[in-house]
């Protein structure tokens, strides 16, 4: 590949921009070919006196024309540096940016296609693509994994430290105290720190990133449409630490994954350089343009023009009092969308074609099931989707009920702080206590989540009236996951002990301590005779609940499980 004849700067000792954008300049036949190139395959570059790349022996460069250069291994397509404005953000620890932990020796080659460079690593069966446009300070990013033979797919900004804040609350900082494993840790007030500790789910941001003295780096993430895990899924989105942080693109993560993984192209995601704001909407999943990718000869991408749209003109049924998420699912791709809030109107575009199954989800909680089929170019409009009341378990009438069924433990004790915090952390309440039924409490008294070692045996007191005390009656509690097979075995008025159910399919790894309630929803059933029952309508019934398992280790490694929902059926 030809190297420019006008060398450009090296990263790093570039003078500041002062925010003026710089226009590529092309001379003579070398623009002419530029222009013919637009429509046609990748060309080396022609000659740029601004907008262009280079060769430094060791990596190439790209100059965006704006305040942005940056370098990728011509070995191994790292990203070996980010300068903006004459600053250097990439590295921590003599870290690159890079797939995993670092691609192996790789092919790498570059081209210019008129405004548009793209850089193509290939590693095995793994692709990798590096793309700038004239006068943008975006590097966006592409990958393409075929198989399995690469563990997880994610990518790693590594950023320098002293350039951000480092204490962010989801933040992964050195700690004196190790908590757990080699990645959750506590700082000298209790509080705990991991990398794991995103609070967000995917459906909740389109980017993840830092703002300090007049400088944003962000991370703008792709549709996702080959990762795994749906819109509630929460994985690794950034880190700080001693040596710097890291902001992640995260395409298939293992932990508390409840799904196969998916493979082929992912992306774009965009590593975008702002003048302190957020990055453009423009970059986002939802309406990014990409149309000048489509002859860059990207393995696996797939146009605007080969992809539908799925519409529904309403939902009926909701409870509205929750949001409703409509999402699309194969074993190839997934996507999802907002239901409008006053009718169900929903709109998911950019589908490839292919049969998806439908899932309808009052917030978290899956409450219709169904398949449609989305063509190249078309739209399929859906007819009125009508949610049976026997599909949401907060319609069934209920003697009580604590919380509501959504899917998530949001209300209960600990909740919140859980998708960001260790359960040792010194901001939890006790994850002990008991509950009282017309307290006015039950919700906020009873804990998120329930462990062999640290609260199994938690207590519910109620009192029937008699003729509720002489019938029998279906007790329910819903799950979202489990960890090491935990799941709930009860106790009425220390005489009556269900069975031990048997342990629905969910994640194998850690969730509960690491940030995550999301696995896989199930309602456990019990049917109590009304034997078990207080016969006094003055007297309390106790409700004793258990965690079973012969897994888990201890405390909060125990066999656990996350709480949805508890009720006791008229």
């Amino acid at each position: 590949m030809p190297e420019h004849s006008t060398p450009l700067p090296e990263t790093g000792t570039r003078p500041p921009q002062q925010g003026v954008r710089r226009r590529a300049v092309l001379a003579g036949a070398a623009a002419t070919a530029a222009v013919a190139a637009l429509a046609g395959p990748l060309s080396p570059a022609a000659r740029a006196v601004a907008f262009g790349y280079g060769d430094d022996g060791s990596n190439y460069v790209v100059d965006t024309g704006a305040s942005l250069v940056f370098k990728v291994s011509k070995t191994n397509g790292d990203l070996t540096s980010l300068v903006h404005k004459g600053v250097e953000y990439q590295g921590y620890g003599g870290k690159n940016s890079h797939v995993e932990s670092g691609l192996g020796a790789s092919t790498v080659t570059a081209a210019q296609s008129g405004s548009t460079i793209l850089i193509s690593v290939t590693y095995g069966t793994l692709k990798l693509y590096y793309a700038a446009r004239s006068g943008e300070n975006n590097v966006y990013v592409w990958t393409n994994k075929a198989d399995a033979s690469v563990s997880a797919t994610r990518y790693i900004v590594r950023v320098k430290a002293g350039l951000f804040l480092n204490d962010e609350p989801d933040s992964y900082t050195y700690a004196p105290t190790t908590i757990e494993a080699s990645d959750v840790f506590a700082k000298a007030d209790g509080q705990s720190r991991s990398k794991h500790f995103s609070k967000l789910r995917v459906i909740d941001y389109d980017y993840v990133g830092w703002s300090a003295g007049g400088v944003g780096l962000w991370m703008v993430r792709s549709n996702h449409e080959k990762a795994s895990g749906g819109p509630f899924y929460r994985s690794l989105l950034r880190h700080q630490s001693a040596d710097g942080g890291g902001l992640y693109e995260i395409l298939y993560y293992g932990q508390n994954q409840t799904e196969a993984q998916r493979f082929g192209l992912q992306g774009p995601y965009v590593i975008a350089l702002t003048d302190g704001g957020p990055p453009s909407s423009s970059l986002f999943h939802g309406s990014i343009d990409t149309s000048w990718a489509d002859s860059l000869g990207i393995s696996g991408y797939v146009p605007a023009s080969g992809r539908g749209r799925v519409a529904g003109v309403g939902i009926t049924g909701r409870d509205l009092a929750y949001p409703y998420t409509v999402g699309l699912a194969n074993s190839a791709a997934q996507y999802w969308g907002p239901a409008r809030a006053s009718d169900g109107y929903f709109s998911i575009t950019k589908v490839l074609p292919g049969t998806y199954a439908l899932t309808v989800f009052k917030g978290e909680l899956a409450v219709y099931t169904g398949s449609v089929t989305v063509t190249a170019g078309g739209t399929t409009t859906l007819n009125s989707i009508a949610v049976p009341a026997t599909n949401d378990p907060s319609n069934a009438s209920a003697i009580w009920r604590i919380n509501d069924w959504n899917g998530t433990p949001a209300g209960f004790k600990n909740a919140d702080l859980m998708t960001y915090a260790h359960p040792s952390d010194s901001r939890a309440a006790s994850w002990t206590g008991n509950v009282v039924i017309g307290s006015g409490t039950e919700t906020s008294a009873f804990p998120c989540y329930l462990w062999k070692d640290v609260n199994s045996g938690i207590v519910v007191h109620f009192r029937l009236t008699a003729a509720q005390a002489a019938a029998a009656h279906t007790l329910r509690i819903g799950v979202t996951t489990a960890y090491a097979n935990g799941r709930p075995q009860v106790v009425v008025n220390d005489t009556w002990m269900s069975a031990v159910p048997s342990p629905p399919a969910q994640p194998d790894t850690r969730s509960l301590t690491n940030g995550s309630y999301r696995g896989n929803n199930h309602t456990f059933t019990y049917s109590v005779p009304a034997s078990a029952w207080q016969t006094d309508p003055a007297t309390y019934n106790t409700l004793r609940i258990y965690v079973a398992s012969g897994s888990g280790t201890t405390s909060y490694l125990s066999a656990g499980t996350s709480v949805d929902a508890i009720d006791l059926l008229a």
